[in-house]
């Protein structure tokens, strides 16, 4: 195999694994060799390693030649520059989402997109429903991880309910929340009953439980 067949493979691979662990579904990819040069004989296998694929649309990939043991001759290194894409099927929204709206399974679709650019697409529909939109989109665009954000489940200054599970005993009582948040979140609430002001964890909407206790032990 020739030095730019391997090297467009090697860059193939490893936008293959980074495709992966973005999620994305279905990638597809185009590799060329931007900056082809020719390389002197090798007596010993070449090893192809990776030196910056951070952007895919300019890679970094280094070809070596081992140097044989106890000679000063033989070896050698060579840079080679790839430019990849990427395209694969993204959550996209089907109509204009207002900012603070919370995406529901009609408001997002899966389109083949471009996405070498756009390094936190989301790769599914399910991954961006129920997630709130940080500022307006228009329809037809990629959604981007860093558009959402969890919907605020419980509003500072509302009133929640403060749940405390022991084995199979059930306590609950009113509070007030001093902080906003999301699932999981920890917000300050204030007991209602005797005005001591806790620390809790957001379970669902309007419903807190204390933040001690460990989220494997909820049911």
């Amino acid at each position: 195999m020739s030095i730019t067949a391997r090297l467009e493979q090697a860059a193939r691979e490893q936008l293959a694994r980074q495709a992966e662990t973005a999620g994305l579904s279905e990638p597809q990819f185009t590799v060329s060799v931007a900056t082809p040069r020719a390389a002197p004989p090798c007596a010993k296998a070449l090893n192809i390693e990776a030196v910056d694929t951070r952007t895919p649309a300019r890679m970094r990939f280094a070809v070596l030649c081992p140097q044989d043991a106890g000679s000063n001759n033989g070896g050698w290194k060579y840079e080679y520059v790839l430019r990849g894409s990427v395209s694969a099927l993204v959550a996209v929204t089907a109509v204009p989402v207002a900012a603070g709206q919370a995406l529901t399974v009609q408001d997002v679709t899966l389109e083949r997109r471009d996405v070498t650019t756009i390094a936190d697409a989301i790769g599914s529909a399910e991954a961006a429903t129920g997630q709130a939109a940080r500022r307006s989109l228009r329809a037809g665009e990629v959604l981007r991880q860093a558009q959402l954000s969890a919907p605020l489940l419980v509003k500072r200054g509302e009133a929640v309910i403060m749940l405390a599970r022991f084995e199979a005993l059930e306590i609950s009582t009113a509070g007030e929340a001093l902080d906003a948040g999301a699932i999981n979140a920890l917000v300050r609430v204030r007991n209602l009953a005797n005005g001591r002001v806790v620390r809790m964890r957001v379970i669902a909407p309007g419903t807190v439980e204390p933040a001690d206790i460990p989220r494997s032990a909820q049911p």
